[in-house]
């Protein structure tokens, strides 16, 4: 037995009908499939109505751009689900929430995820893949940090580099040198041998041409 919920949230743009699962046991992810000619949207059970009503739009709109659709034998079709490599739900709405206030809507991310292979930086961005990752050892540090780091790479979604541009589009953060001196604070500390992180340098593991928040910048 399990506490999963089910509700209908209308219609795909392509006529199907849409359910959303709430499920106590999905925690942090969020996942999308056709079930018999249903879009079926999974979400944590704790998710506000504003997050699900997010979370649905996106996970139908990805469900049909992507060429994804009821098949022909029973109704099963492909998965897409937002699970480790993929979007991490409640950074993707946290970003959200930042770009709105801060930055007109205009930062959209494809993906933002928690990674534990940045040891020498707190973030990084992908501006041509508009994904966004961030270090794990942000987790634990006050929230203004995180979003200090998070609205950082969003802004490197619209402006690459580190010039007056990009510093215009963060003067309107209330926590930027604050922010920007705590993690200065947590690279001295490092520096003399204590746990912390380094805001500079760049990941091998890192493939693709990327933008990191540096608090040095």
């Amino acid at each position: 037995m399990h506490s999963d919920r089910t509700s209908n949230s209308g219609l795909t743009p392509g006529g199907a009908p849409v359910l959303v699962r709430r499920s106590a046991r999905r925690r942090r992810t969020v996942a999308a499939f056709w079930e018999g000619g249903t879009a079926v949207v999974a979400i944590p059970a704790h998710f506000s109505v504003a997050q699900e009503r997010l979370w649905v739009t996106k996970m139908v709109a990805k469900l049909e751009t992507k060429g994804y659709g009821p098949s022909s034998a029973g109704g099963a079709g492909r998965r897409t689900d937002k699970r480790r490599g993929g979007a991490d739900a409640e950074l993707m709405t946290r970003a959200a929430a930042l770009s709105s206030r801060y930055l007109a809507g205009k930062a959209i991310p494809e993906t933002v995820r928690w990674v534990r292979n940045q040891n020498s930086r707190w973030g990084s961005a992908t501006p041509a893949q508009r994904s966004i990752r961030l270090s794990d050892k942000l987790q634990g540090m006050p929230g203004w940090v995180v979003d200090y780091v998070l609205l950082h790479e969003l802004s490197h979604l619209l402006v690459a580099s580190h010039g007056p541009e990009f510093w215009e589009l963060l003067r309107g953060y209330p926590q930027l040198e604050r922010a920007k001196a705590f993690l200065d604070g947590v690279s001295y500390a490092t520096s003399r041998g204590l746990p912390g992180g380094d805001g500079c340098g760049e990941d091998e593991s890192d493939p693709q041409p990327s933008t990191d928040a540096n608090p040095i910048s």
